[in-house]
């Protein structure tokens, strides 16, 4: 394999939500490839400043920048800080951030709580995105990778079903963004996790028991690491993956075959 399909030199990646678990997995293997890696947090500074030290103690560049990307103007400034700090536009983009949010029945369903879900699940990616195509349209390349969910396919864990129908859209937004900007040179890919440990979204949302139960039914017969998803992230953000768009790509050690 030529190993030039593998470097990422010169090239410029925002990772949403990356001040630990997966998304600071990805911000370190795409730094590790030679990317420009800028780590977006919404509060977890800490996270975020020792993402970036890591990164920095290793030879690569990375910035650490602040903003809920739920809010389009906040969006807007991130993309800007971004292109400012590293001196061009954004080539590569990962969706990362996304939260479970609480675990409710459909009958105890709020219209505030939904609406939560979607925007920091949904409306983030899509909003994100918008912001970075002008940049990725202007070099007539771009990769913007997309982070949704076993949920997706299964309809997510008990009183998880606002959670799966918003990774659910991400899937659907993948494919459809994919065809618009397949024409600029702009690839859209998706990664779908299973159970991945080490994550604050199961120290948070799973019990012990269901963690064990969990595992138990996974067929490779362990639980998922945030370095699995990354490395698939890293896969589709290189040239190895330049004929792939919009594709989903299920990580779940054979819990969901297709």
């Amino acid at each position: 394999m030529n190993v030039k399909y593998m470097e990422l030199s010169g090239k410029i990646a925002l990772v949403t939500g990356a001040s630990g678990g997966i998304g600071r997995a990805v911000a370190l293997d795409l730094a590790e490839l030679g990317a420009k890696v800028a780590v977006n947090y919404l509060s977890n500074r800490d996270g975020a400043d020792e993402t970036v030290e890591t990164i920095r103690k290793r030879g690569g560049h990375a910035v650490a920048i602040q903003a809920d990307v739920t809010n389009e103007e906040q969006i807007q400034s991130l993309v800007e800080q971004t292109e400012k700090s590293f001196g061009d536009s954004i080539d590569i983009l990962v969706n990362n951030t996304g939260t479970l949010v609480e675990r409710r029945a459909v009958e105890d369903m709020t219209m505030d709580l939904w609406k939560q879900v979607m925007d920091v699940n949904v409306t983030s990616a899509v909003f994100t995105s918008k912001a970075v195509i002008p940049g990725m349209k202007a070099k007539g390349f771009g990769n913007i990778i997309n982070l949704s969910s076993l949920a997706a396919h299964n309809g997510g864990g008990l009183r998880a079903i606002a959670y799966g129908a918003s990774k659910g859209a991400i899937v659907t937004f993948t494919r459809g963004l994919a065809r618009e900007l397949a024409p600029y040179g702009i690839r859209v890919n998706c990664v779908a996790p299973g159970f991945i440990d080490d994550t604050k979204f199961h120290a948070t949302f799973t019990t012990p028991e269901a963690r064990d139960a969990t595992i138990a039914g996974i067929p490779l017969g362990r639980a998922g690491v945030p370095q699995d998803v990354s490395r698939s992230i890293v896969f589709l953000a290189t040239e190895q993956s330049s004929f792939i768009t919009g594709e989903t790509l299920d990580i779940n050690g054979g819990v969901l075959m297709r």
